[in-house]
């Protein structure tokens, strides 16, 4: 089993630098990572800096809060499809959820994939705000919406990914979606345990330290 091919390697600090996002980048195609995973701003940088590489550039959308409008969603993650995006990183509609609003969060994450067609589409559920049966109805909302994947944690919200908010994903979408875990995921041990459980993609800023064999204290 690579390691290297399940990680999402990323950078969402607010004051990255271009300097960071080439760092980001070429640490990617040193390790052969399956994507580098960075602020939409950055989408471009990225692409050039990865060239002719099969590292693979994912851009968060809506991110960190999941409370603009759903047209503001669909807008960023055209316009970073157009700059060389292939993978969007959208974080649900917190506060609509909780409000039990369901058909508005479907309607946004199903118009957002009719958007972006074939592009992988991952929804961040930030299961730190969530109880498990919202967990679990999140990921109704994503089947129904025909999401990719389901992915736990902005890895800015109080907590990131566990095993146990993992394992009901896992239990609700069955082989229907993908998941990803991220947020605290920093050494290799750690990311083998969600890959065990059935996690397909991991985020982390800690992927070079994942690589060799480092616990890493980055935040995300």
């Amino acid at each position: 089993m690579n390691l290297n091919r399940y990680i999402d390697h990323t950078l969402l600090s607010a004051s990255a630098t271009e300097a960071d996002i080439l760092q980001l980048c070429n640490e990617a195609i040193k390790y052969n990572f399956y994507s580098v995973c960075v602020n939409s701003s950055y989408v471009l940088l990225a692409k050039q800096a990865l060239g002719k590489s099969d590292v693979k550039v994912c851009t968060v959308v809506g991110f960190p809060l999941g409370a603009m409008s759903r047209e503001a969603k669909i807008f960023e993650a055209k316009t970073a499809i157009d700059q060389g995006a292939s993978e969007i990183d959208m974080v649900i509609n917190i506060g609509r959820l909780k409000s039990q609003n369901y058909i508005a969060v479907l309607k946004e994450i199903s118009d957002m994939k009719s958007a972006i067609g074939r592009t992988t589409l991952k929804v961040i559920l930030e299961i730190s705000e969530l109880s498990k049966n919202e967990i679990v109805k999140a990921c109704e909302i994503c089947i129904d919406a025909k999401a990719d994947f389901v992915k736990t944690s902005t890895g800015f919200s109080k907590s990131g990914a566990t095993l146990t908010a993992v394992k009901i994903m896992r239990k609700t979408v069955r082989d229907k979606l993908k998941i990803k875990a991220s947020g605290g995921i920093r050494d290799a041990e750690t990311a083998l345990k969600y890959i065990d459980i059935g996690v397909d993609r991991i985020g982390a800023s800690s992927g070079v330290a994942m690589m060799n064999n480092i616990t890493s204290d980055a935040v995300y």
